[in-house]
């Protein structure tokens, strides 16, 4: 049996993943999880503008170096645009392309190449498409710490 005693939310989702798999494995086994009742400070886990800014420079530069003009969208862990930069010589598409990536990753908690890889064996309905908003198209990736999604980049 596993045995775990975890003091944060986003421990605890982490935990329960892992054991419900854990769970279903031929040699898995119970898991225990002994949970407190008690208050504890959650802390904070978000993408400041700062951080945000210097990760769309980054991605820009990374791009650039691969011989690339693109526009590069940030989004917080909600889907909200925090920063978003265009390349002189990048198509007029590319920063709703860039937001719709960023927002589409923090949406379905998935780098959209993932998605793009989803659909292709059929494990999710083609339909994904038709919803208002969503890319399709590799380059979205989202953006985690402490096992808590902060924020997403589109490319």
């Amino acid at each position: 049996m596993a045995s775990f005693e975890p003091a944060f939310a986003d421990e605890l989702s982490v935990l329960v993943e892992w054991g419900v798999h854990h769970m279903q494995r031929l040699d898995g086994s119970a898991v225990y999880l002994r949970l407190s009742t008690r208050a504890i400070d959650q802390p904070e886990r978000a993408m400041s503008p700062e951080l945000a800014v210097e990760a769309a420079e980054a991605a820009m530069q990374d791009c650039r170096d691969k011989g690339y003009q693109v526009a590069v969208a940030v989004v917080d862990r909600g889907g909200n645009l925090q920063v978003l930069i265009r390349d002189r010589f990048a198509g007029a598409h590319t920063p709703n392309t860039a937001t719709g990536k960023a927002w589409t990753a923090v949406s379905f908690r998935t780098d959209t190449s993932e998605l793009v890889q989803s659909i292709k064996a059929g494990t999710i309905p083609q339909g994904l498409n038709s919803v208002e908003g969503v890319i399709l198209l590799g380059g979205g990736i989202k953006v985690e710490a402490a096992g808590s999604i902060v924020g997403g980049i589109g490319v």
